[in-house]
C-alpha cells in the first residue's frame, strides 16, 4: 500500500486535530514535526509518533511528500516558499495570512510551483453544506445572514491585530467562506466596528464587527460577528431563497419550506476529517476532492481582508477595484 509521509510545521492546538485524525489512516504515516517552541515539538512528537527536528529545512529533508502548516497567522509565509520549493504538497491552515499581500505573493509561488495545495475550510466536506447545496439547487438566493458570537480563544496571540488579522480574519472567515459557496462572489462589502477590544490581555482587536455585502448575482446579505462572550453563542449561515430559508451550523442544518421545517444533526468532526481524507487522497493519486485548494481560499482571504479594510477606510469596498489599488 503506498502511504502519504507527513510533515508538520507548527505544534499547536489545530496541529494535534490533524495529527490525531491522520493518525487513523491505514495510508498516512506522521514522521517530523517542527515549531519555534521546541518543547512543545517535542511533547507533540511523542504524543503522534514522530520526530522533532530543528527548522524548516530539516524538516524538508526528512523524507516527506507532503506538510501541513499549522501556524498563526502573523507566522505565514516563509514556511509555504520553503515547502513549495521542494516541490512537496501542502495543506495550509486557514487564515492564509494576515492581509491579503503575504496571500497573494504565496498564491503566485505555488502556481509556479504547481504542487498540490489545500487551505483548512472544513466546512466545504460537511454533510451540512450538502444538504443546503442539494435544497438551493435551481433557486435565486435573495438574502445571506452569517453570524459568528464567540469568546476569545485560548492563545496568546489571538487578541492582537498584529498577530491574528482580528476576528473577521481569522475566525468568521469560515462564513465568509460559505457565503462565497453558497451565493457566489461578493463584490463589494461595507463593514463598522466597535473598536472597543475584549476583556483580554493586551487586547486590541474589534470587540464587534457588522458587515454588508453584496453578491455579483444581486443578492444582499450580512455577517455579525463578536468575541465579547465567556461562550460560543452561535457560528452559522442563513440563506433565503423565494419560499425557502435554509439555516446552516457546524453540526446541523434546517431547511424550511411551505410545507416545514426539515431539521438534521451531524458530527462536525466529519468534516474535519473528511479534508484530510481527501488531501491524502490527491497527495497519493487517488482522488480529485480538494475543495479548498490556495487559489480559492485566496478568494475567501480577500473579501475578508476586504472587510477590515472598509473598518480603516470608513466606507464601503469594491473588491476587484480594492485589488488594483494594493498593486
Amino acid at each position: 500500500m503506498a502511504t502519504c509521509r507527513i510533515g508538520f510545521i507548527g505544534a499547536g492546538g489545530v496541529a494535534a486535530r490533524h495529527a490525531r485524525m491522520l493518525g487513523e489512516f491505514d495510508d498516512a504515516r506522521l514522521v517530523s514535526v517542527t515549531d519555534l517552541n521546541a518543547e512543545q515539538a517535542g511533547a507533540f512528537a511523542d504524543e503522534h509518533g514522530m520526530r522533532p527536528v530543528p527548522g524548516v529545512d530539516r524538516l524538508i529533508d526528512s523524507g516527506l511528500d507532503a506538510v501541513y502548516v499549522c501556524v498563526p497567522p502573523f507566522a505565514h509565509g516563509p514556511a509555504e516558499e520553503a515547502v513549495a520549493a521542494a516541490g512537496l504538497a501542502l495543506f495550509v491552515e486557514k487564515p492564509i495570512g494576515l492581509d491579503a499581500d503575504v496571500a497573494e505573493h504565496i498564491a503566485g509561488v505555488l502556481g509556479e510551483s504547481g504542487v498540490i495545495t489545500a487551505v483548512g475550510h472544513h466546512w466545504r466536506y460537511s454533510p451540512v453544506v450538502d444538504c443546503a447545496r442539494q435544497a438551493l439547487a435551481g433557486q435565486r438566493v435573495r438574502l445571506a445572514m452569517g453570524a459568528w458570537l464567540d469568546k476569545v480563544p485560548p492563545v496568546p496571540w489571538w487578541a492582537r491585530r498584529t498577530r491574528s488579522g482580528g476576528q473577521v480574519i481569522e475566525q468568521a472567515i469560515h462564513v465568509l467562506d460559505l457565503a462565497r459557496l453558497l451565493v457566489g462572489e461578493v463584490v463589494e462589502v461595507s463593514a463598522v466596528a466597535d473598536a472597543s477590544p475584549p476583556d483580554a490581555p493586551d487586547a486590541d482587536v474589534d470587540g464587534a464587527t457588522v458587515v454588508n455585502l453584496r453578491f455579483a448575482g444581486g443578492a444582499v446579505g450580512s455577517l455579525a460577528a463578536t468575541c465579547l462572550l465567556a461562550w460560543k453563542h452561535r457560528a452559522g449561515l442563513e440563506v433565503y431563497a423565494d419560499g425557502l430559508a435554509v439555516t446552516l451550523t457546524e453540526d446541523s442544518v434546517e431547511i424550511r419550506d411551505r410545507s416545514g421545517p426539515t431539521v438534521r444533526g451531524f458530527d462536525p468532526d466529519a468534516a474535519k476529517r473528511a479534508a484530510d481524507r481527501a488531501f491524502v487522497d490527491a497527495v497519493l493519486g487517488r482522488g480529485d476532492d480538494v475543495r479548498s485548494p490556495y487559489q480559492d481560499a485566496l478568494q475567501t482571504h480577500r473579501l475578508a481582508c476586504a472587510v477590515t479594510r472598509s473598518i480603516e477606510l470608513g466606507g464601503p469596498v469594491r473588491l476587484t477595484e480594492d485589488r488594483d489599488a494594493r498593486r
